[in-house]
């Protein structure tokens, strides 16, 4: 594997793979995930993946024995890629999930419908065919960049973004689709909204998805969605 080793901080070790976005890239970054989270160092507090980098969070505690905590830390990390082939699958599981697109759950179908000098229904046919993966996690709780969106109907964000965008809402930012999983600020061209929660704290898995997984988007109507709710 291409990678190379900084320090984060000075309780982190950040791991840059190929600088791309890419199904092989991911599979780097969860295949040495899935190895260390493995081994459960005493030392290790969390290992959290991006993109193209895996940022490795560790307990100084755990390391008071060491003389450089981060160079130990380092050269284990090392080793361990050594071990890793970027060729090893990762398991992929699918995530169906059901949208209620346009309206009022989906404001902004029409613009993009507009942009890409279709009709909104040619959209949410489009959306619904992507072949999706959640490359990451991040800027809330739960909230997922996924790849894979049909291009031709990428989107650009909205030159003001909104103060406040409902949890489950479906949106398009550029060539990525993704889901709000808490209601919070944002640019993105909202299309339609799901039901299903994707942040909450009262499951055992708070977060409903996971860097890695197939996503699957289907239709679902207004009173669908409202007896999903209940």
């Amino acid at each position: 594997m291409n990678i190379t080793y900084h320090p984060l901080g000075d309780q982190a070790v950040l791991i840059h793979f190929k600088q791309e976005v890419s199904r092989e890239v991911l599979a780097e970054v969860q295949n040495l995930k899935r190895a260390i989270q493995e081994d459960q160092p005493e030392w290790l507090f969390e290992a959290v993946p991006g993109y193209a980098s895996l940022a490795v969070h560790y307990d100084l505690v755990q390391l008071i024995h060491e003389q450089d905590p981060y160079e130990a830390v380092l050269t284990y990390l090392k080793e361990k890629a050594e071990t890793v082939k970027s060729s090893d699958g990762f398991k992929q599981r699918t995530v169906k999930v059901p949208v209620c697109y346009g309206g009022e759950l989906g404001p902004d179908l029409e613009e993009v419908a507009e942009h890409a000098g279709i009709s909104a229904e040619e959209v949410i046919k489009r959306h619904q065919h992507g072949d999706y993966t959640v490359y990451m996690l991040g800027f809330a709780p739960g909230f997922p960049y996924i790849g894979g969106l049909d291009p031709t109907i990428a989107a650009p964000r909205k030159n003001n973004p909104r103060t406040a965008i409902p949890a489950g809402s479906v949106g398009i930012a550029g060539e990525q689709t993704g889901v709000y999983s808490i209601e919070t600020p944002g640019g993105w061209q909202i299309i339609g909204r799901t039901p299903e929660k994707l942040f909450d704290l009262r499951r055992e898995k708070s977060f409903l998805l996971r860097a890695g997984d197939r996503i699957e988007f289907y239709s679902i109507t207004q009173k669908e969605f409202e007896e999903w709710q209940q």
